[in-house]
């Protein structure tokens, strides 16, 4: 309370844990959540209600799965880990679109698939995509 900051309303917006676009190895989901998972325990006080991870350039599918792999961790989480996805929420969506009336529809539906998988991630019961 130093900084007249009130961490029990706050939200935590970072990016997740992952390998940079030059490194040569790909990290797994898994990897990937532990990671994340190991920096928010060693640096987040558990005062802070919820982390909504940014996508921070990774795929639909990957960002879903990534979240998945964090939430489905065997570590302590005393914070909701969820998403707050922009790109990752939206590509399949507007390219199913395509600013088109008669393509409406088939973005809904697109967009409600992505939010289904996204809100399965955020409680680690996501299979993955079909597609």
């Amino acid at each position: 309370h130093d900084a007249n900051i009130l961490l029990e309303g706050t939200l935590l917006k970072p990016n997740m844990v992952i390998q940079g676009s030059e490194c040569k190895t790909t990290s797994s989901n898994a990897q990937i959540g532990h990671a994340t998972v190991t920096v928010l325990s060693r640096t987040v006080p558990v005062a802070v209600p919820g982390v909504t991870f940014l996508s921070g350039g990774q795929s639909e599918e990957q960002a879903s799965l990534n979240l998945n792999a964090m939430n489905a961790l065997d570590m302590k989480r005393p914070w909701t880990l969820t998403f707050s996805y922009g790109r990752a929420l939206q590509a399949s969506c507007l390219k199913a679109w395509q600013g088109k009336k008669e393509n409406i529809a088939a973005a809904q539906a697109a967009l409600l698939e992505r939010a289904k998988g996204n809100g399965e991630a955020s409680l680690g019961k996501y299979k993955g995509s079909e597609s």
